[in-house]
């Protein structure tokens, strides 16, 4: 029976173009898992968007002295930009700055306020004099209380993973004016806080059912938050940039950032159900008992978001009621550059334009998919990517591809021939690619994406293997059907090996789609071997991957 797939994946702030962090932590597993679940058959719905609010774009769009719509219009083109030119397989990429987003996060606040999960309070709140406005939790960097890390966020910090609250830092300053303890003011504010405190106790009866396939670091995070016991929180701020909150008396003060992103997966799979024309079919993908088997949504994050995603917005779903749950959060570690996180806050970030510039997306997609941070921190380095591009895509799955079609081409005149009886290696070959169908598609659809690759990979191995043992170029002196036999056999290897690919490669599973004289995109195809047939005439080929030379790194 085919499954109902949600691929949920993190929203990107509109601050920045996105750097190659950002790719290999959330969205480039992301696109792999939702291209493999198409090909199984199953139906799939995968969406995000821009992050276009919030104080830090409110701030960067004063700086330039230009409104903030305008800011994140740009800053949502590049990105934009960045997925097509990578080849993301969005069903919508969208905006929280729609109406329909704004609707619906009002929407949520109203009716957890009417069923009692948010309530009012004061709260202490981090004044800077010297920029005369209150500060979000980002612009107030400290010491952290519980590991001594200096440059913790007043949100969070970044080294032991904790969340904070400004008035938790030690030595507090603005990051605007750099302001130090003497120069911050706390001043008491009044705000809507969101009771989670209300919601532990079905959380933890939701967490402890059925949650062992989680990766031990999301889990990890869960549980040492509910041991301290969950906090309410704030969920609106003293601004005019955001959702504005839909009580009077308020209208100084909007939604948190936070609050309504998490809310842009619900918004985003409206938007995508009347932008199809069917504005009732998002309740496929949201309302429990609308499926069988139950839809299965997964949320494609970084680390520093699991507590937003398996504690917060699964709270906030119970409160609001008859909304499904996540069932996977399949975070990943950090890809730091030069050993440190990445941040674009702080400069420490490689743009994934710049890469895309100077290699194919597939070179890049390989790299980031075989150094994947799954279950520790990795290092991006371009001389790794260069080594891996040039030593196993070009040198194995390329040269298998090429040697094979270039024979073809020069001895049997790109007519693919007709087999003899397949041979014990013949059948030990295929056997191979059939076994890395159901072990590539396993580990995708379980979330080990490095090892669905490193499979894969090896399934080439093992192609120019056979390859070399039954040397057509040799076979063809003696035997011509012998040889013929041989390249029939690696053809259909490569077909394999073309839908297997094809999550983590699409622009380069999509040239040997053609290659091998299939009509149409990959993307009609299924996860499954499919035939070339003999006497088929297939197209010259070119190499399927360029060689990289170390002179092209970036600097």
């Amino acid at each position: 029976m085919n499954e109902h797939i949600l691929v949920c994946v993190a929203w990107p702030y509109a601050k920045s173009s996105t750097h190659v962090g950002q790719i290999v932590g959330a969205y480039l597993p992301a696109d792999t898992f939702a291209r493999y679940h198409r090909l199984a058959g199953n139906n799939v719905l995968m969406v995000s968007g821009s992050d276009e609010h919030g104080t830090p774009i409110l701030v960067d769009s004063e700086r330039e002295g230009i409104d903030p719509r305008e800011f994140v219009a740009r800053y949502h083109r590049q990105i934009c930009e960045v997925w097509d030119r990578l080849g993301m397989s969005w069903d919508l990429f969208t905006e929280t700055g729609t109406e329909n987003h704004y609707r619906i996060t009002q929407d949520f606040f109203l009716t957890l306020h009417d069923k009692g999960y948010i309530f009012k309070d004061t709260m202490e709140s981090p004044y800077c004099p010297t920029d005369h406005r209150f500060l979000p939790d980002r612009y107030v960097e400290g010491t952290c209380p519980h590991c001594g890390y200096t440059q913790a966020r007043g949100d969070q910090c970044d080294n032991c993973g904790r969340t904070l609250d400004p008035v938790d830092l030690i030595s507090p300053r603005c990051r605007l004016c750099g302001s130090k303890e003497s120069a911050l003011e706390i001043r008491l504010t009044e705000h809507f806080f969101l009771d989670l405190p209300k919601l532990q106790e079905p959380l933890q009866q939701w967490l402890s059912e059925g949650k062992d396939f989680w990766r031990p670091n999301t889990m990890g995070f869960v549980m040492n938050w509910l041991k301290e016991g969950l906090r309410a929180r704030a969920i609106t701020r003293d601004l005019d940039w955001g959702v504005p909150i839909p009580i009077d008396g308020y209208e100084s003060k909007r939604i948190y950032v936070w609050f309504d992103a998490v809310i842009g997966y619900f918004s985003a799979s409206v938007e995508w159900a009347e932008r199809q024309g069917t504005p009732e079919a998002w309740k496929t993908w949201w309302v429990p008992d609308q499926t069988t088997p139950p839809v299965k949504s997964y949320y494609f994050i970084g680390k520093d978001n699991i507590p937003f995603h398996a504690i917060i917005w699964p709270a906030m779903l119970m409160g609001y009621g008859n909304r499904n749950l996540p069932y996977d959060v399949p975070a990943n570690e950090f890809m730091t550059m030069s050993g440190q996180k990445a941040s674009s806050s702080r400069g420490n970030v490689i743009w994934t334009k710049d890469v895309l510039d100077q290699y194919s997306a597939d070179a890049l997609r390989y790299y980031l998919s075989v150094t994947a941070p799954e279950g520790r921190d990795t290092d991006f380095t371009y001389e790794e990517l260069v080594r891996r591009n040039n030593d196993e895509l070009v040198a194995t799955y390329g040269n298998a591809v090429h040697r094979t079609l270039t024979f073809l081409q020069s001895k049997f005149n790109g007519i693919v021939p007709e087999p003899l009886a397949l041979r014990e290696a013949d059948r030990e070959i295929l056997a191979e690619v059939e076994r890395g169908f159901a072990l590539v598609g396993h580990n995708i659809a379980n979330c080990h994406f490095k090892e669905g690759i490193n499979v894969a990979m090896s399934v080439a191995r093992a192609a120019n293997r056979y390859l070399d043992e039954q040397a057509p170029w040799k076979q063809i002196k003696l035997d011509r059907a012998e040889a013929g036999t041989s390249i029939y056999v690696m053809l259909q290897v490569l077909s394999g090996l073309r839908i297997m690919f094809w999550p983590y490669l699409p622009f380069s599973s999509e040239k040997l789609h053609h290659y091998l004289g299939f009509e149409g995109d990959a993307t009609t195809a299924h996860w499954r071997p499919t035939s070339v047939p003999a006497g088929a005439h297939l197209p010259a080929p070119t190499p399927l991957f360029p060689k990289l030379e170390e002179a092209a790194v970036v600097l």
